[in-house]
């Protein structure tokens, strides 16, 4: 004799009809970016359906379906994915302003709309990576996050740039503006 108690809870992706319902919230949010002046940019791609497809796959595993993501892809490593783009407070609150778009038009149930906006309104802040003003640096092909920008930095590594200089006999720290020490 089979209980329904013990059938395996519905995950969170199957509760909001699956599928069907993550393509419906990154199409609806891919129209908004398609004529975004910030976010648009940030897609190298002309198309915007290749990045369509991985967000989808994306939301789709963290919110307990398929796992076609990681199969195609490995391991999501979001800030690190997202590390070439300028991802400024501006284009978090534009990304955001799409994307509630996109859950508004699914007409979820209340503690679904909470849980899902949620995620998405913390996932948003933790991409940022930069409070420089739009506008600012390479455009369309991203920049590389390794390479301090300037015309005086050259193509210096962020991890070579000393914050205190050393003496060279070890761990005293001096003020270089002052001019070398004082030889007695």
């Amino acid at each position: 004799m089979s209980d329904d108690t013990d059938a395996a809870p519905l995950t969170f992706y199957e509760e909001v009809g699956g599928h069907e319902t993550f393509v419906r919230l990154v199409d609806t949010f891919y129209r908004g970016v398609a004529d975004d002046e910030v976010l648009r940019p940030m897609y190298p791609e002309e198309d915007l359906g290749p990045a369509a497809e991985r967000l989808t796959m994306f939301l789709e595993q963290y919110w307990g379906g398929p796992t076609t993501y990681s199969e195609r892809r490995g391991h999501p490593r979001l800030r690190m994915r997202h590390a070439p783009y300028r991802v400024n407070p501006e284009a978090r609150d534009r990304w955001l302003k799409h994307m509630r778009d996109a859950v508004d038009e699914l007409r979820l149930p209340p503690l679904h709309e909470e849980t899902l906006w949620d995620y998405l309104q913390r996932a948003a802040f933790a991409m940022v990576n930069t409070f420089e003003p739009t506008g600012i640096g390479p455009a369309a092909g991203g920049r590389d996050a390794t390479i301090v920008p300037g015309p005086d930095a050259g193509a210096v590594p962020r991890s070579s740039i000393p914050v205190t200089a050393a003496r060279a006999s070890g761990d005293e720290r001096r003020d270089d503006s002052a001019g070398p020490p004082d030889s007695d």
